[in-house]
């Protein structure tokens, strides 16, 4: 048996150490409050690499086209819920070793954006505008149809919570979002990040119904819908390789009328943009006892 370090001393002087280390005759599983967990955590097991020959290709891809490897984290992620629906413990172990960080670096980030997701999505999310404006518009009565819709009146559809199994043909995850950037076509949704403009609760009703039946309606704008997992891979940066499909994808058109009016307003009565001028940064005075 090893003795236990000291108790600190309370007192003017500074302890040596801040802590008391339990005795080698601790038993780290029997005081767990859960021992599955302390005996995986005694296990120093790398977690297990699910991801195909293909996946590592496309990180290898990926971390080549950025001056510091680290830059690829965030497409790496991407191309992580591409696989599986979301960033899982695993998915985290897979893009911190690709970019030799720890899994810590790679989970603060994954865990700093709302567009990773830590628990399998459905085959589609539904991410419904409730900002300041889309709210006043009808963005909160949509989003609360669809918990009820969704879910039941007795037990609405959570934030980030999917009707049906996860990845399942028909499933959605449905979340409220900030701004979708699209206020001049208030209230909008999104499937897939794809956008639906000037919705109502009916036409919000009949879009997921519509998704759970399999079927993919056409956004107002942008490029034909896909599920998830497909949307995943394109912001991870892989598009399709048929020249036409590609092309239908990325060239689908994102303006809207509401969106060019102003623009229109302003050509056709030649109002301009006041010529910027550069003004030169006030002298702030020094403050006392800083150099000059």
């Amino acid at each position: 048996m090893t003795s236990s370090t000291a108790m600190p001393e309370p007192g003017p002087h500074d302890a040596k150490a801040t802590y008391a280390a339990s005795g080698g005759d601790t038993d780290v599983v029997a005081i767990a409050p859960d021992p599955a967990v302390a005996e995986g955590i005694l296990a120093d097991h790398p977690a297990e690499d699910i991801f195909g020959e293909d996946v590592h290709a496309k990180a290898k891809d990926l971390i080549a086209r950025y001056p510091m490897s680290r830059s690829a984290l965030l497409p790496l992620l991407h191309l992580v819920q591409s696989v599986q629906g979301y960033v899982s413990q695993e998915g985290i172990a897979f893009c911190a070793a690709q970019l030799d960080l720890s899994d810590a670096e790679v989970s603060a980030v994954a865990t700093f954006y709302t567009m990773y997701k830590r628990r399998p999505c459905g085959e589609h999310l539904v991410s419904v505008c409730t900002n300041t404006l889309c709210a006043a518009m009808g963005g909160e009565a949509i989003y609360k149809k669809l918990q009820t819709h969704l879910g039941s009146e007795d037990a609405p559809l959570g934030q980030e919570e999917t009707a049906g199994t996860p990845g399942e043909p028909g499933s959605i995850t449905l979340e409220h979002a900030e701004c979708l950037a699209a206020c001049d076509l208030a209230p909008v949704l999104q499937v897939n990040y794809e956008y639906f403009d000037n919705q109502t609760p009916e036409k919000a009703v009949a879009l997921v119904d519509a998704l759970q039946a399999g079927k993919k309606p056409a956004p107002t704008r942008g490029a034909p819908l896909t599920d998830f997992k497909g949307a995943e891979l394109q912001l991870a940066g892989f598009f399709p390789e048929d020249e036409a499909i590609y092309r239908g994808d990325v060239d689908g058109p994102s303006q809207a009328v509401e969106t060019l009016r102003g623009a229109q307003i302003a050509n056709e009565r030649g109002w301009t943009a006041p010529a910027t001028q550069d003004v030169p940064l006030p002298v702030l005075p020094a403050k006392e006892g800083e150099k000059k």
